[in-house]
């Protein structure tokens, strides 16, 4: 079940879309504030995030450029009440993926809340090779270079090093590695999964104990940075 962020401080709003979405069945997440919301969108695996341009303690503006900034490339669909064609431009311009303008029907919201979903999640489907500072990864094939040399990685490594290239800048918990890397059939530890990424980042980091891609987030997990 896909998680829905909302940060919207209007509760009629924000009850009314989170009412309309969880019929859908997407998990759903209110936030009225926007720092708050902020965070969340930061320690959470989260598909898309449903985010007021007016909100209190930060701005949906500031949200959006911040996020993007740390390399959270979750799909936004930004709410304005205003008509201002540069709300709009800006919104667009510091990493929102779509907008709409308030009054507007469920019906649209949830018709572009499903084309974003569709549209993130064919980018990430079709991902096959990948780069990332002296490494190539070739997913398909499973073979490695680091510095041009070969890398020997196994095909759990290659799974996990998949996963969260496809979650870019999201903090990914070890519950949700075991679970989509393993599976609930199989019963490692989490415990497993910090062995695995000591594994890894042996392979891929220039220095293993300052990682730079491969990044612990204390008491949630781990993050990808490109």
């Amino acid at each position: 079940m896909k998680r829905i962020l909302i940060i919207e401080d209007d509760p009629a709003i924000s009850r009314g879309l989170s009412d309309a979405l969880t019929q859908e069945h997407f998990e759903v997440v209110t936030e009225e504030d926007g720092e708050k919301g902020f965070k969340f969108a930061q320690n959470e695996n989260i598909a898309l995030i449903i985010l007021d341009l007016m909100l209190p303690a930060k701005n949906g503006i500031e949200i959006c450029s911040d996020l993007r900034k740390k390399g959270i490339n979750t799909p936004i669909l930004m709410l304005t009440s205003k008509n201002e064609e540069m709300d709009k431009v800006l919104g667009l311009e510091v990493g929102a993926d779509d907008y709409l303008t308030k009054p507007f029907s469920i019906r649209e919201l949830l018709a572009r809340v499903k084309a974003l979903l569709r549209r993130n999640q064919e980018i990430v489907k079709y991902i096959e090779a990948y780069s990332f500072g002296s490494v190539y990864i070739d997913f398909k094939k499973q073979t490695a270079l680091k510095n041009d040399k070969p890398v020997e990685l196994s095909t759990t490594e290659f799974k996990i090093i998949k996963y969260f290239v496809e979650h870019e800048g999201e903090v990914v918990s070890r519950d949700n590695l075991l679970d989509k890397v393993w599976g609930y059939d199989v019963f490692p530890t989490s415990r497993t999964v910090d062995n695995y990424i000591l594994s890894i980042r042996k392979q891929i980091e220039d220095n293993p104990s300052e990682p730079k891609h491969l990044i612990t987030v204390p008491k949630a997990g781990y993050r990808f940075v490109k």
